[in-house]
């Protein structure tokens, strides 16, 4: 080291903090011109070098755990919904035995496309600001000053901000509404003005079509609140009425027959998942008495099964002779010499 070389001008040649080449280049050579030279082409490199490095490895350490993150959630939203079914699989063993595979193939699919969706969003936010924040350092490094642009940044984002409140509601919504699987493609939902079979979900809208064919597109962020009609299980609910005269506890034990013979059928397109129930007289009308019937269907077979039901009923009251009554019509005819 020369004795005439202080550390002052060792600041001013190779900057604060001093890097280690450029001290050693100045202390040995006293040449500022070559100090800094070194310093450009030698420590400059390295520090931007090491800043990606680090920026690769946190990027990759963060997809990791993303990944792990985002498993978990979807492992713990179905592990709740196979919760919420409880004792019904014990009574469907003989229907799970043949048809578990094809459940746990649709389920397992729709967990697995939740996952990857999620997994790239998470992933692509923690990227953008990992390297942001990278690309800042590698400014810093050769000499441009981060103050400018970090105010500029921090304008435009308010100006975005307030530009963009929609978008960034329709995305969070979003994503929350993967998170906790509220629905899915193939789902029948009610969203309000909406209702129909969803066909896409996306981070800012949600496709549905609805019976006529129609294809709503409707932003998550304004879905307040969703009824999804194929989830786990679905209540096909039917009111048959009957004449006044009708002995109720006949007709009623003729309309169970008929849904406990659908029960015992367990059709693929109509599959009843347990004994069904005729839950009494649920109004007295004007014409006749209305009987309830309910049966627990498979989900999205509701429909189905409630159509089916009713023909077989309407077939099984007119076999034993009980009317189902509908409203009669007298003409008077103003002269009855006239017809």
């Amino acid at each position: 080291m020369l004795a005439n070389v202080t550390d002052q001008e060792i600041v001013d040649t190779c900057g604060d903090p001093v890097g280690t080449v450029c001290r050693v280049v100045y202390e040995s050579t006293e040449n500022r011109t070559l100090a800094e030279i070194s310093r450009w082409l030698i420590e400059g490199p390295i520090r931007i070098l090491l800043i990606l490095v680090i920026a690769l490895i946190a990027h990759r350490m963060m997809r990791r755990a993303v990944g792990r993150l985002v498993e978990r959630l979807v492992a713990d939203r179905d592990r709740e919904r196979e919760e919420r079914l409880g004792d019904d699989l014990a009574e469907r063993l003989d229907y799970l035995a043949t048809n578990a595979l094809s459940q746990f193939g649709r389920r397992n699919k729709r967990a697995k496309q939740r996952a990857e969706t999620l997994g790239a969003i998470l992933t692509s936010v923690a990227g953008l600001l990992i390297w942001t924040l990278a690309g800042l350092l590698v400014l810093g490094e050769v000499g441009i000053s981060l103050a400018p642009l970090i105010a500029g940044a921090g304008i435009a984002g308010i100006a975005v901000g307030f530009g963009a409140q929609s978008l960034v509601r329709d995305i969070i919504t979003g994503v929350f509404i993967m998170i906790e699987d509220q629905y899915g493609v193939d789902d029948v939902v009610d969203l309000g003005e909406a209702v129909g079979t969803v066909e896409a979900v996306g981070l800012r809208t949600t496709r549905v079509r609805d019976l006529r064919g129609s294809l709503w597109f409707v932003p998550n962020g304004e879905i307040t609140r969703v009824a999804n009609m194929s989830q786990l299980w679905a209540r096909a609910i039917l009111d048959i009425e009957v004449a006044y005269e009708t002995d109720i506890s006949h007709a009623s034990e003729v309309i169970l027959d008929v849904a406990r013979s659908l029960w015992e059928e367990q059709l693929e397109e109509a599959t009843v998942l347990e004994e069904p129930i005729v839950m009494g007289v649920q109004e007295l009308g004007a014409s006749g008495v209305v009987i309830r019937l309910a049966v627990k269907t498979d989900p999205s077979e509701q429909w189905f099964t409630s159509r089916l039901l009713k023909q077989r009923i309407k077939d099984r009251l007119d076999e034993e002779g009980i009317e189902i009554p509908y409203p009669h019509r007298t003409v008077i005819l103003a002269n009855p010499d006239q017809s």
